[in-house]
C-alpha cells in the first residue's frame, strides 16, 4: 500500500487511535503521526510505549500542518475539540472522525470547519471493551466495515482519499447519509448495548441471587452481556445523548417484541417461541456468512477473541 497523507492528526488516544497508529503503520499509510490527549496520563503513556512519531501538549499544536486530522473523541467532546483546532487548520487538509453518531457531530463540528478545509465523517464498525493507549492492535479493523458520510458538498476526491486510508488499514468501506447511519446503528450497537447494561444491572439488583453465583455460573449469553457493559461510559453515555431519536425509536420496536415474548411464554404458545427463534437464527448464520463473526466455538473467551 502507497502513502496516502504525509501527516496524520489522532486528536484522542484511545482504542480507536491506537489501533489507527498501529495500522497504518503496517501499511505504510502515513509520513507522521501525530497525537493529542487532553489527560496528561495518557499523553505520558502514549509517549512511553511510542505509540505516535510525535505526541503534542495541546490539539492545535498537534493539528499543525496536518494532512489529515482525526477526531477520536467522545462524540459529546467534538464541537469543542473542532471550535479548539478550527484556526490552526491548514487550507487543504481534510478532517475526519470516528464517532458512531453522525447527524449531531456534524451539526456541532460543520460550524467550526474553515473554507478551504474537507469535512468527512467516517465510523469504523470495530471495538472492544478495552479503552486507552494500551488497548490498540494493528487487527482491529481487518475485514470490518467502516462507514464514509460525507457532508452536503463534501470533494469527492477528499471522500476518496479517506476511504483509501481506512481500507488500507484492512475495512472494508460503504457510504451512507447520517440520518440512515444513526438509525442502522441504533438497531445494531446502540440498542444493544443498552440492553446488556439494563441486563447487567438486573442481575446485579436482584437481591435472590448472590454475586457470587452470577459469576461463577454466567453461560455464555450473560458472560457476553457483561463484556459489552464493560465499554467505557462516557462514550457510551454521549452515544444515547446524541442519538435519542433513533434509540427511542429502535426501544420502542424491542418493547413491543418484548411484551409479545411474554404472551408467548405465559400462554404456553410453543410455536410463535420456536418460529421467533428460527428467524432470528437465520440472520445470525447471515452475520457469520458475511464475514463478521465466526461459528468457531470458544466458550472460553479467549484473549485473541475478546478483542
Amino acid at each position: 500500500m502507497t502513502q496516502v497523507y504525509g501527516r496524520v492528526a489522532l486528536i484522542g488516544l484511545g482504542l480507536i487511535a491506537s489501533s489507527m497508529c498501529h495500522a497504518m503503520r503496517r501499511a505504510g499509510l502515513a509520513g507522521e503521526i501525530v497525537g493529542y490527549a487532553r489527560s496528561q496520563e495518557t499523553r505520558d503513556i502514549a509517549r512511553e510505549i511510542a505509540l505516535c512519531d510525535r505526541i503534542c501538549d495541546s490539539a492545535a499544536e498537534a493539528v499543525d500542518g496536518a494532512d489529515l486530522v482525526v477526531l477520536c473523541v467522545p462524540v459529546g467532546a467534538m464541537g469543542a475539540v473542532a471550535a479548539e483546532i478550527g484556526p490552526a487548520l491548514k487550507p487543504g487538509a481534510t478532517v475526519s472522525d470516528v464517532g458512531s453518531v453522525k447527524r449531531t457531530v456534524i451539526d456541532a463540528v460543520s460550524p467550526h470547519i474553515p473554507d478551504g478545509v474537507h469535512f468527512i465523517p467516517a465510523h469504523p464498525l470495530a471495538g472492544t471493551e478495552h479503552s486507552g493507549p494500551r488497548s490498540g492492535f494493528t487487527e482491529l479493523f481487518d475485514n470490518r466495515f467502516c462507514i464514509i458520510v460525507p457532508v452536503e458538498g463534501s470533494d469527492r476526491d477528499a471522500v476518496e482519499r479517506v476511504s483509501n486510508l481506512w481500507r488500507g488499514m484492512g475495512s472494508n468501506v460503504d457510504e451512507m447519509d447520517p440520518d440512515h447511519h444513526d438509525l442502522v446503528l441504533a438497531v445494531t450497537s446502540h440498542t444493544p448495548h443498552l440492553i446488556a447494561y439494563t441486563m447487567v444491572g438486573v442481575a446485579d439488583d436482584l437481591s435472590r441471587v448472590t454475586d457470587s453465583e452470577v459469576i461463577k455460573y454466567s453461560a455464555a449469553g450473560f458472560r457476553d452481556f457483561t463484556r459489552i457493559a464493560a465499554s467505557d461510559p462516557t462514550m457510551w453515555r454521549d452515544v444515547f445523548l446524541n442519538n435519542k431519536e433513533a434509540t427511542l425509536e429502535i426501544l420502542g420496536r424491542f418493547t413491543e417484541e418484548l411484551f409479545a415474548l411474554q404472551r408467548a411464554i405465559r400462554q404456553g404458545d410453543g410455536d410463535h417461541l420456536f418460529d421467533y427463534f428460527t428467524h432470528t437464527r437465520a440472520i445470525r448464520r447471515s452475520i457469520i456468512e458475511a464475514g463478521q463473526d465466526t461459528d468457531a466455538p470458544d466458550f472460553g473467551r479467549g484473549s485473541a477473541a475478546s478483542k
